[in-house]
């Protein structure tokens, strides 16, 4: 069932903890705020301009395994308002994820935006289809200008979604943001470079 987030992330433990150091009242608050699961246009925008995100799976012994994901922008869709999915991309051959998901199909995902300093959590019930089970979903999530071998699609049914606040992400950028914010410098150097050398 979709949820608001606070059914799945405050446990009594957690609530102990918030009682304990005095934001239990204004998370009780946020837990009458109502259900939050339905993607809004501001959530597919950010999710679909990412080019990375991190997912945590349980495996059987309880140990949560943490997986960085990447690849173009915009490889993780979202198919509709409730529904993510991506292909995934063949790695090392360890398959913890896949392996993590097949037993417990609980998932965790966290989407970055260093340079605007936000975060988006995902709370997912996530299926594995192999590659040739949904060819016209595989159609769909391929990456036509990403060199990689297409193994399986990662479907993610969304319950529940949270932004965190944006206190102490530290801005970073990709290269290609910081070739898009230096090209003015860089061309007005080269014109200035024109101009010293017809001059002499």
């Amino acid at each position: 069932m979709h949820q608001n987030f606070t059914k799945f992330a405050f446990t009594d433990s957690v609530k102990e903890v918030q009682t304990l150091y005095g934001t239990r009242k204004a998370y009780e608050r946020m837990e009458r705020s109502g259900d939050k699961f339905e993607l809004t246009a501001n959530e597919t925008a950010f999710i679909e301009t990412r080019d990375s995100f991190y997912m945590g799976t349980v495996g059987e012994h309880g140990w949560p395994y943490v997986q960085y994901r990447g690849g173009s922008a915009g490889f993780l869709k979202v198919i509709d308002r409730t529904t993510l999915a991506y292909v995934d991309f063949r790695g090392n051959g360890q398959y913890i994820s896949t392996g993590n998901i097949n037993h417990n199909n609980k998932t965790s995902l966290f989407l970055m935006d260093y340079p605007s300093q936000r975060r988006l959590k995902i709370w997912a019930e996530t299926t594995i289809i192999e590659a040739d089970e949904d060819v016209e979903l595989l159609e769909k999530l391929t990456m036509k200008d990403y060199p990689a071998k297409l193994e399986r699609i990662v479907l993610l049914k969304v319950q529940a979604y949270d932004w965190n606040c944006p206190q102490h992400i530290t801005p970073r950028y990709t290269q290609a943001q910081l070739e898009a914010l230096i090209a003015p410098i860089v061309k007005e150097n080269q014109q200035l470079k024109q101009q010293l050398g017809a001059s002499t």
